[in-house]
């Protein structure tokens, strides 16, 4: 049986890297007594599959990662196990059955919406939601990309799906009523900020980071942000529904 979780890493549990929270989720799962199915060979492991790496420094309330189980009483109940043994910074929102034939979380990444916004003051630029609009509106955004094998330059703009301005609440408002519960009650944290929200390619063979995004975005406008003076958020990732030519589907993996 294979089960989808969802959950929000936030706070200092920002700064941990993929590797980590893949260990992390092993020792909780252990101290949690799920019936977890492991598999075979002389070194069995978890049968346990990450939907998509989240740069270190990034929150998010969009995580996924899938489970395969031997038994299980319900979701909700594995969903209150697992949160008794998480630490402070990452909760489990959500727990979903999976039918037998659905794809591994990490294969059915197709993109995934962030919010940027910074972590003190303003961006500096008169009409923010002009700027953004003005940006998003170019033909092609070119970027060259390099790896450790190539340099190639791409056009960003094609895997940008959505990009717009916004008044919104840091951290409050971004998450969904089921995760709003541990988010510190403080005037701080509800203070209304401008923001940057974006859809963009998260597929294995796109995959745009939405600080290169912002990046182009400041050299469009010429504002001079460091990368050290914003907060990214990831929202949501998601899967695409559409089959064989049809428009772009995108919804949450946890369906």
């Amino acid at each position: 049986m294979k089960v989808r979780i969802k959950f929000a890493k936030y706070g200092s549990m920002k700064f941990i890297g993929h590797l980590d929270m893949m260990r992390f989720f092993q020792k909780a799962v252990r101290r949690a007594d799920i019936d977890v199915k492991y598999s075979e060979g002389f070194s069995p492991h978890q049968i346990m599959s990450f939907a998509a790496p989240l740069g270190v420094g990034i929150e998010s309330c969009g995580e996924y990662l899938d489970l395969e189980v031997q038994s299980m009483s319900s979701s909700e109940d594995m969903k209150n196990t697992l949160n008794q043994v998480m630490v402070e910074g990452v909760k489990v929102l959500a727990v979903n059955v999976l039918p037998d034939q659905t794809k591994n979380a990490m294969a059915s990444v197709a993109a995934a919406s962030y919010q940027i916004h910074l972590k003190e003051g303003a961006f500096g630029i008169p009409d923010l939601a002009k700027a953004v609009a003005d940006f998003y509106a170019q033909e092609r955004i070119p970027f060259t990309k390099e790896t450790k094998k190539s340099v190639m330059e791409i056009d960003l703009k094609q895997g940008i799906y959505e990009m717009y301005a916004d008044e919104t609440q840091v951290l409050e408002e971004i998450m969904s009523t089921s995760a709003a519960m541990y988010i510190a009650d403080s005037a701080e944290k509800r203070k209304s900020v401008p923001c940057i929200r974006m859809t963009v390619d998260a597929s294995s063979g796109g995959n745009i980071k939405p600080t290169v995004v912002f990046e182009k975005f400041c050299a469009f406008t010429g504002c001079d942000i460091p990368a050290c003076a914003i907060q990214v958020t990831r929202l949501e990732t998601y899967t695409d529904l559409a089959k064989g030519g049809q428009k772009r589907q995108l919804a949450p993996l946890l369906l």
